[in-house]
């Protein structure tokens, strides 16, 4: 009879923690705050939560043209904005273009090309090439770096190389920068879609990240060689902008130089190596694997985190 009494309290437990969650609004993907270790889900409308997987299933697929809305919002700690004029803030979209206090984040080992550091305030997921990439994360049926870049010759260089993912939601802080020092060796601007870019999307065999608009920027690095970065928009994003200067070839790079950034909405960034040209760190691998996205801060130090592979193979 103990046994019964026993199956009853853990299912009432198990039901009174799935309220909670949907009360907290906490059904989003499985995260880890690289700070503080915790597990977490990310908040999200429980509506949305079912809207993504009906939409993203095998069943449906061929609904790929639906434009889904991300509307929510959490708190978000603003001390590291850098304060700005109530009137240079016409709208939403205004806020989320405010530019990080100095040294808000601090660029990791700024004056060591060896390390690479993370691009933007986001969910990171990294895999050691692209093969496990598509096997573990994006599932597109056509996803190749050829197809992301629109040019065969040139992903030939990132041919099942090293991958890192970001996503960034609506609420993050939208200005985005380079992982490594270098030069610019090409850009290239992709008009496309803004498709939904949240993880129940990207595992679909749906084609998101090679359909959406996107700007893509080679830098060549003495430490990395070729480093691709891809700036990706997503639901509700007007644009995605790159400074002039990334735009031109020579222009040299200093690791946490900013890239651009995007208007609002959610987004996402690939930063792609050639193979064996970085390790990433082993724990962040590791949940990478059980396909668990890490909170993470732009150029956050190394030191106080451990946030990224920051070094290169050793040949």
């Amino acid at each position: 009879m103990s046994g019964i009494f026993d199956y009853i309290h853990q299912l009432v437990d198990q039901v009174f923690a799935f309220t909670k969650l949907i009360q907290n609004r906490e059904v989003g993907w499985m995260t880890v705050d690289r700070k503080t270790g915790e597990y977490k889900r990310e908040k999200q409308a429980l509506w949305k939560k079912f809207k993504l997987l009906l939409l993203f299933n095998p069943l449906i697929e061929w609904i790929d043209q639906t434009h889904l809305i991300r509307m929510y919002t959490h708190e978000k700690n603003l001390a590291a904005v850098r304060p700005i004029r109530s009137r240079e803030i016409r709208d939403i979209r205004g806020l989320l273009r405010a530019e990080a206090r100095p040294g808000a984040r601090p660029i990791h080992a700024p004056n060591d090309p060896t390390k690479a550091t993370v691009v933007a305030d986001s969910r990171v997921v990294v895999y050691p090439t692209v093969e496990a990439t598509r096997r573990l994360w994006i599932k597109g049926s056509e996803f190749t770096t050829a197809n992301l870049i629109k040019d065969k010759d040139r992903a030939k260089a990132w041919e099942n190389g090293a991958v890192a993912s970001f996503r960034l939601s609506p609420q993050d802080y939208h200005r985005y920068h380079s992982p490594v020092e270098g030069k610019v060796k090409w850009y290239k601007q992709i008009p496309g879609d803004y498709f939904q870019v949240d993880p129940v999307a990207l595992q679909s065999s749906v084609n998101i990240l090679t359909e959406n608009a996107r700007c893509c920027v080679c830098i060549e690095t003495e430490d990395f060689g070729l480093v691709l970065f891809v700036a990706i928009g997503a639901t509700d994003v007007g644009t995605v902008e790159f400074n002039e200067e990334m735009m031109t070839a020579g222009h040299h790079v200093k690791k946490g130089d900013e890239i651009g950034l995007f208007q609002f909405g959610g987004s996402s960034i690939l930063v792609a190596f050639e193979r064996d040209r970085i390790r990433f760190d082993e724990d962040l691998e590791k949940l990478s694997h059980q396909q668990i996205m890490v909170d993470v801060e732009s150029q956050q130090a190394f030191k106080m985190s451990s946030h990224m592979l920051l070094s290169r193979r050793i040949r």
